[in-house]
């Protein structure tokens, strides 16, 4: 089982996840080179989704996986999207835990990518000129939400920083890639997990719409559940109801 950190995340975020699985899974844990602590090599430069996602096949087959399965948070979920999709039947299956193929949909299911640039593009600049920091004081004048979770990723594990260049592109890459296209090209079972709300006034009782339209695309209809009292770190909001969805994935 291959699993995949979020926007600014580190391995660590799955330290309970591998915990509990230790002994049970050959577990391979993926960590972003310029997030945290990690040198950023060359994700200094260019695109960074992309690139994980082709080392993350790359790896698949050197080290001889046989159709792993995927587990991925936030960007990671939509890396593990990414995978899916170009490598077809060598992935088993995937679990997207609080992730979407197009993040602004989640605010408004009619955005598009030309809607949603110039707030990416100030986002990037904040980040890269400014540092991280700046995002994390200031996201929310800005009206940055990270799909509708900041005060989540700050307020948690999340977000653990790293070198500013690759989070600025990271973050706008978050905010303007599509992957709603590549969709149909999966061939694996997905599973989507995510916080909800049952109060009408948190904005995450509408998860499970949104969620739910956001991977109408799949060829095979995706397994949606819905995590009560979690927000976007389902796996540390909610650690025991989560593993409960992960192993059900993985029976």
């Amino acid at each position: 089982m291959i699993l995949i950190p979020g926007l600014a995340s580190t391995a660590e975020v799955w330290r309970g996840v591998a915990d509990r699985l230790a002994g049970q899974r050959r577990l391979h844990l993926v960590s972003v080179r310029g997030f945290g602590d990690l040198a950023p090599g060359a994700n200094a430069s260019g695109a960074v989704m992309a690139a994980i996602a082709a080392e993350v096949r790359r790896y698949i087959t050197e080290e001889g996986l046989q159709r792993p399965a995927v587990i991925g948070h936030s960007m990671g979920g939509q890396v593990g999207l990414r995978v899916a999709a170009d490598a077809g039947s060598g992935v088993g299956r995937v679990m997207v835990v609080d992730s979407s193929p197009f993040f602004p949909a989640l605010i408004s299911p009619q955005a598009t990518v030309g809607d949603v640039e110039p707030i990416a593009q100030l986002a990037f600049q904040a980040i890269h000129f400014l540092g991280d920091e700046a995002l994390r004081s200031r996201g929310r004048q800005m009206g940055l939400e990270l799909g509708g979770a900041t005060d989540a990723v700050f307020g948690t594990l999340g977000w653990q920083g790293g070198d500013r260049r690759v989070l600025a592109q990271s973050l706008y890459e978050v905010m303007t890639v599509d992957l709603r296209r590549r969709l149909p090209d999966i061939t694996a079972p997905v599973t989507v997990v995510y916080g909800w709300s049952a109060d009408q006034a948190s904005p995450r009782s509408r998860t499970d719409s949104l969620f739910r339209g956001a991977y109408a695309r799949l060829r095979t209809p995706a397994a949606f559940v819905p995590i009560e009292g979690a927000e976007h770190m389902v796996m540390i909001d909610q650690p025991t109801r989560f593993m409960a969805a992960v192993n059900r994935f993985l029976a």
